[in-house]
């Protein structure tokens, strides 16, 4: 699957934060911004809404913390009963440090593993950049365009909100 796409290429994040806002207002659908480093207020101005990821953490954490109870009491209730220290089989307070280190882990890995697979970072090969300048010193605003859109008006959208370059990319894979 082939998409193209309209890319215009900014200096300053200042112009390129007024320039996602005045595009959007504009009827332009922005696919994505890359930028070199976090810009603060990037998010609202795209209109991109808050993420799910802490409730998917709170899910993976409950997990955690119901195989760690589940596991200890098992073992130490039913499995292998030891009395220890005249302490009863199934003591919770005890239980206390292995839960809290379960329920990290479990939370850890499920978040780690839940945001590579909802942002699509799977291993391959060769990741796709539709500009390399954008890792350096460049901010590129990515539109996707099709066979409907006027590339003449959307040039001049985004050099009229200070692009310096606007640029057309094909990407086989994305």
């Amino acid at each position: 699957m082939t998409k193209r796409f309209a890319l215009g290429i900014f200096e300053d994040e200042d112009v390129l934060l007024h320039a996602v806002e005045n595009v959007r207002e504009a009827g332009v659908k922005i696919y994505e911004v890359f930028t070199p480093f976090p810009i603060h207020g990037i998010d609202d101005a795209m209109g991109i809404e808050r993420s799910r990821l802490p409730i998917a953490a709170f899910f993976f954490g409950l997990t955690g913390l119901s195989f760690a109870l589940w596991m200890q009491i098992y073992m130490l209730g039913f499995d292998w009963p030891m009395i220890i220290g005249g302490k009863p089989h199934i003591a919770l307070p005890a239980f206390i440090p292995v839960s809290f280190e379960l329920t990290v882990l479990f939370c850890c890995h499920g978040m780690v593993i839940t945001f590579y697979t909802i942002s699509k970072l799977y291993p391959r090969w060769k990741t796709p950049v539709l500009d390399v300048r954008s890792t350096d010193d460049k901010f590129v605003m990515a539109i996707e365009v099709n066979e409907n859109t006027d590339m003449t008006k959307l040039t001049q959208i985004l050099r009229d909100n200070g692009a310096s370059e606007v640029n057309q990319k094909e990407m086989s894979k994305f």
